[in-house]
């Protein structure tokens, strides 16, 4: 199985002390092309995993075909991104999943906020709003533990705000 998650700080705390345990992930495969060309970061995100867990970090297209011809083995897989548009690119590749658990999307500038720790452009926006209209799931949750935000629902509702009050 594939998890897919997005989360702009990749490999940290929450998904090594929550996600995987809760997934039983064996390998996490980091969707990048900044990170794929950056071996220190790769390291340090090497450093951050349990021994058990195999890390990959590739950049998007690369991580489509692996991740198609990884879909049908056994073990869990945790596939991360930084955001939207790079899972989006991964369906569009011809990656199949169900649903994406959207973490955390942290602030900056030109972003607003959807949800807990969840801030997006409008790039991230129509990026989300393209994966639902695939009907893939779009869940909010910062850790396992978390109870799930429908996005896509907050996504409607924040178009229809957006409109009042234009």
């Amino acid at each position: 199985m594939i998890f897919v998650r997005i989360d702009d700080r990749l490999v940290h705390g929450q998904v090594v002390q929550g996600w995987l345990p809760f997934l039983d992930a064996a390998e996490v495969v980091v969707v990048s092309d900044a990170a794929a060309g950056d071996e220190m970061r790769k390291t340090l995100m090497r450093m951050s995993l349990p021994s058990d867990v195999c890390l990959t970090v590739l950049g998007v297209a690369t991580a489509a075909e692996y991740l198609k011809k990884a879909g049908s083995r056994s073990d869990n897989i945790l596939a991360l991104a930084a955001g939207p548009g790079d899972i989006f690119r991964l369906a569009e590749a011809g990656v199949s999943f169900s649903s994406v658990n959207v973490g955390g999307m942290h602030y900056s500038v030109g972003k607003a906020q959807m949800g807990r720790a969840l801030f997006m452009s409008d790039e991230d926006i129509r990026s989300l709003k393209a994966l639902a209209a695939r009907g893939i799931k779009l869940e909010g949750r910062g850790v396992p533990t978390d109870e799930a935000e429908d996005v896509a629902t907050a996504l409607v509702d924040t178009t229809r705000t957006r409109r009042a009050g234009a």
